[in-house]
This record gives structure tokens, sequence and C-alpha cells, in this order.
């Protein structure tokens, strides 16, 4: 009963995260910092899947605010 467009987007919403879940997060300076590499495949599908920035979301992955 859903629309093919909408059951399109909710497949690349389920697709982004679980790539999301695949992110490979190294930690540093004794766990107090974190970062993405930006050759991370799965960060590159996430961002290709959702539309966002790469830069932007391997940013506010690693920071509160």
């Amino acid at each position: 009963g859903v629309k093919e467009s909408h059951q399109m987007t909710i497949f690349r919403i389920i697709a982004a995260i679980l790539h999301l879940g695949n992110l490979e997060i190294q930690a540093e300076r004794d766990g107090e910092t974190c970062s993405v590499s930006s050759e991370d495949e799965h960060l590159k599908n996430f961002c290709g899947l959702l539309g966002v920035e790469l830069s932007q979301m391997q940013h506010w992955l690693c920071h509160r605010k």
C-alpha cells in the first residue's frame, strides 16, 4: 500500500543507516577525540544516499556541538 517513490526513499534511508553502522571510527588522544577517514567507502555511500556533504558529515560524526 506504499507508493513506489516512497518505497525507494525508505530503502535509501535504510541503506544509509546500514552503511553508517559499518563506518570505522578511530579513537585519538586517549579516547577523547575521534576521526573518520574521508576515504571510507561506507561514509561515501552514506553521504551519497542521503545527499549530504562528506566533509560536514565527517566533522559532525566526531563532534558533539
